[in-house]
């Protein structure tokens, strides 16, 4: 008798299986799909069932460097992360051997024929887009697997290193056409203020002579300036004309 409640408290014990919060348990009777467990005791009968349990945490698959060429002919070289999670454990058993492998060999293709698709201008100033794009093709393409892609992001893009100096010079030169721009602009603002101020001058007749004794004062502040008065030829005729009267 004793023996016998033994054997049964034996199986009981084996065919307890504990699913943590994070997990579910692909459950196989006879070598077929019967259902999923949830998070808690489950009870699998020897022999007859197993069980598989699936991480559904979201995982971060780091996909190694790819070298690749843009749309524009220019080699360069990527890599990048792609965080995704399982949504359907029974279809991410069933329907692909390994998911986490067959993500990041997607992934790599994936990623080549985006950056072939266009140019580097492109990938470098709408890196977000590319990702995007890279998401939502991986988020198709695994969805039969029960896979959900949550965000891929491009980590570096490397440039020959002719490429960078041509970068470079390309943006020293459009630094010093914004400064000219700026300069230039400067100038013309300054031109309309000139003109702006030698009309309201000529507008008031006593203004250009108060403005004048002001320039006076302001050079006659320093004793080290030299001043040069120059005379209309006029006022020099008339005063030959007094001296030849005397």
């Amino acid at each position: 008798m004793y023996f016998l409640v033994f054997i049964v408290l034996f199986i009981l014990v084996i065919s307890i299986r504990q699913v943590n919060q994070y997990e579910r348990g692909v459950t196989y009777t006879m070598g077929r799909y019967t259902s999923t467990k949830m998070p808690g005791w489950r009870i699998i009968i020897p022999i007859f069932q197993s069980m598989r349990k699936v991480d559904i945490r979201t995982k971060a698959v780091d996909v190694p460097d790819q070298e690749t060429i843009t749309k524009d002919n220019i080699s360069v070289t990527i890599n990048a992360v792609i965080y995704y999670k399982v949504a359907d454990s029974a279809k991410a058993v069933l329907e692909v051997e390994d998911f986490f492998w067959a993500v990041s060999q997607l992934a790599q293709t994936t990623m080549r024929n985006a950056v072939g698709e266009v140019e580097l201008d492109h990938l470098l100033q709408k890196r977000e887009d590319v990702s995007d794009h890279i998401r939502t093709i991986i988020d198709e393409a695994t969805d039969s697997w029960g896979i959900k892609v949550e965000n891929v992001e491009l980590k570096d893009i490397v440039l020959p290193a002719d490429m960078k100096r041509t970068i470079g010079k390309q943006a020293e030169a459009e630094r010093e056409k914004r400064a000219v721009i700026i300069k230039a602009e400067g100038e013309v603002a300054a031109a309309e203020n000139m003109a702006k101020a030698a009309k309201m001058l000529s507008d008031s007749p006593g203004a250009l002579h108060l403005r004048k004794l002001q320039s006076i004062n302001d050079i006659s502040s320093d004793q080290s300036n030299t001043t040069i008065w120059m005379v209309p030829i006029e006022a020099l005729r008339a005063l030959e004309k007094l001296a030849d009267k005397k």
